[in-house]
Order: structure tokens, then C-alpha cells, then sequence
């Protein structure tokens, strides 16, 4: 297994110093809904400072990089289309490996699809008569029954087929709604084929970020188990997770190996502050000045101090635990550090 996976790292120092690159998931990282979090824009300039360069890595495909930075511009932090990495880019890499250059594709999804193949070289179109030789599937808000129905018959004619991800679900500002993989489930349901997947936790799109930022020792940042750490942890690489999104620490301490993080944090000043580490000791784990133990099924917890810590302390204890974690009961432990 690699770097992550296994229990928690401290370090004393800033992880913008260890690392040459950090690959920033997005919503739930650097903003959630239509606003920035709090201390995102301050952590990433004080990164930048120590020399660390930075991706903005997604698996939304929906936009180009020239609107994700254009919208990162707009909440107060510095950034390039050329800083951003999407998942259709990394979806329209796989395609031109393995199709001749001007080849046709079939798009099933929106502009940012669109012009992630035609910085490849290859030609977007909207139907099978245009004698596309593959298929690119992403969201976007438009697609519709016509998409989803073109795309299968070239599905079920032998082309090959690309999803960009295969999230079953996107938050919005009215709530949960469905995702990608919920549309590529409709074209598996007709045809019966499995697409070749882009986006994390798969490796190509990893592989497009670290290519573009030339990192030869980065750092996965992101707030979602399932995708960000999970990827971080099948590509071998270290991890940051921030509870400014998804994850919540209920789910953390459940975490099986393949999706637990190197590295903890509030938010993203986590770039730039040093890492308690957990010491192991006869009567437990103990960080800064909490003490957490196992016992039974349960962990235990007592001291005080930043809550993180102790937040840092359950994980190595629960994870500690022989069998599966998401039978841990740590519900008054968290409670007492406010979650």
C-alpha cells in the first residue's frame, strides 16, 4: 500500500515545504456552493509563497478551465486556465492514445468536453453519421434522452467509450442531484458495455495533473473519501484531507485502508501548518493533548486541546482495531470535540 492508507503522518514541517505540487480538489476544498471557504484563499497564497505550485483537479467536466479559473478569479484567488485539470481532459489524453489525430468523437456532454478534445487534436461531434471512432461521456446540465440514446448506438456499435467519472451524484444549490455515473448507468443499462473511466479514483486523471504541474513528489488535497484519498491512494501518493466538505469525522473513523488519508486538517491552512503527529503509548494514542484508546468496539477519548488533535488521535485508535472500522462506536468522543 502506499503512502496513504495506512495511519496518520505528522511533520513538523509546513506540507508546502515537503511537497513540490498540490493537486486541490475543488467544491468542498477551495469553495462549497457559490462561495470561497473561509482561510482557502490565504492558505493557497502562503503555499504558493513557500514554492509549492498548485492544480485545481476535478472531475466535473462540464466547464473548460478557462470558466473554473475565471470563477476562482472571481472569489479572490489567483488563478490560470492552465492551473486547472478536468476530467475531460484526462478522458480526451486516453482517447487520442488510442485513436488517429483529426479522428471524429462523439460528445455526450458539454462544453468542457468539447474543448478538452479539440485541445488534442481531435474533432468533437453530436452524432454516430458523423463517423465518430469513440465516445466521450460527460455531465452537463443539458444532457438529455438524445445524447444518452446517440451515445449508446456507438456505444453498441463497437466504439470505444470514455466516461470522464462515474460519480453517482453532484451537490447543487437545491441539493443532491444526479451525476455522471448515474447517466453512464443508462447507457451500460442499454448496451450492456463497461466504459474506460477518467476520473478519480481512477489513475488518468491523476496521471494529466501530475504531467501538467511536472510534480515529482505531489500532494492529493481533497474532501471526499471516495474519490480524492481513495485515488491518492491507488496512484501512491500522499494525502491531505480537509473537513470543509463531504467527509464528516463520524465517517473518517470508518474508513477502510484503501480510502484513509496521510494527513488532516481543518481546512487549508493545513498546507501551511505543521502536522502533530500520534504517538503511540502503554495507555494509548496520544496527540498534542488528547489521549484516545480502543476498547472493544469503541474508542475513548480524554484531555483537551484543538479538537483536530483529537480528531488525529481517534483515527489511529479506531483504525487500530482489528476487523472492520465502520464498526467503531465513537459517537460521545466526537461529540466532546464538538462534531
Amino acid at each position: 500500500m502506499g503512502p496513504s492508507g495506512t495511519t496518520l503522518r505528522g511533520t513538523s514541517r509546513p506540507l508546502a515545504e515537503r511537497h513540490d505540487a498540490a493537486l486541490l480538489d475543488l467544491d468542498g476544498v477551495v469553495y462549497r456552493g457559490a462561495g470561497l471557504i473561509p482561510h482557502a484563499a490565504e492558505a493557497i497564497d502562503g503555499a504558493k509563497a513557500a514554492g509549492m505550485r498548485l492544480a485545481y483537479v476535478t472531475n466535473n467536466a462540464s466547464r473548460t478551465p478557462d470558466e473554473v479559473a475565471a470563477q476562482l478569479r472571481e472569489l479572490g484567488v489567483k488563478a490560470e486556465a492552465a492551473d486547472v485539470v478536468t476530467s475531460a481532459q484526462a478522458a480526451a489524453h486516453l482517447v487520442a492514445d488510442r485513436v488517429p489525430p483529426g479522428s471524429a468523437v462523439l460528445v455526450v456532454g458539454g462544453d468542457g468536453i468539447v474543448a478538452a478534445l479539440a485541445e488534442r487534436g481531435l474533432r468533437p461531434v453530436r452524432s454516430l453519421a458523423d463517423g465518430p471512432v469513440a465516445v466521450v461521456q460527460g455531465y452537463a446540465p443539458d444532457v438529455d434522452w438524445w445524447q444518452l440514446a446517440e451515445g449508446s448506438y456507438a456505444v453498441s456499435a463497437g466504439l470505444l467509450w470514455v466516461a470522464t467519472n462515474t460519480d453517482l451524484t453532484i451537490p447543487t444549490a437545491r441539493g443532491i442531484a444526479p451525476g455522471n455515473g448515474t447517466l453512464v448507468q443508462a447507457v451500460r443499462t442499454a448496451t450492456g458495455q463497461d466504459p474506460v473511466v477518467a476520473g478519480k479514483p481512477e489513475l488518468p486523471l491523476h496521471r494529466e495533473a501530475v504531467a501538467r504541474t511536472a510534480a515529482h513528489d505531489p500532494l492529493v488535497v481533497g474532501d471526499r473519501l471516495d474519490t480524492d484519498i481513495e485515488g491518492a491512494v491507488r496512484a501512491g501518493s500522499p494525502s491531505l484531507l480537509v473537513l470543509t466538505g463531504v467527509t464528516d469525522p463520524a465517517a473518517l473513523l470508518a474508513a477502510p485502508p484503501p480510502r484513509r488519508p496521510t494527513y488532516l486538517a481543518a481546512d487549508l491552512r493545513g498546507l501551511v501548518q505543521p502536522h502533530p503527529g500520534v504517538t503511540r503509548s502503554e495507555d494509548g494514542f496520544r496527540c498534542g493533548g488528547w489521549r484516545a484508546w480502543p476498547n472493544g468496539t469503541e474508542v475513548a477519548l480524554d484531555g483537551d486541546g484543538d479538537s483536530v488533535d483529537g480528531l488525529r488521535a481517534l483515527c489511529v485508535a479506531a483504525w487500530s482495531l482489528p476487523g472492520d472500522a465502520a464498526t467503531v462506536t465513537a459517537t460521545k468522543p466526537l461529540a466532546r470535540l464538538g462534531w
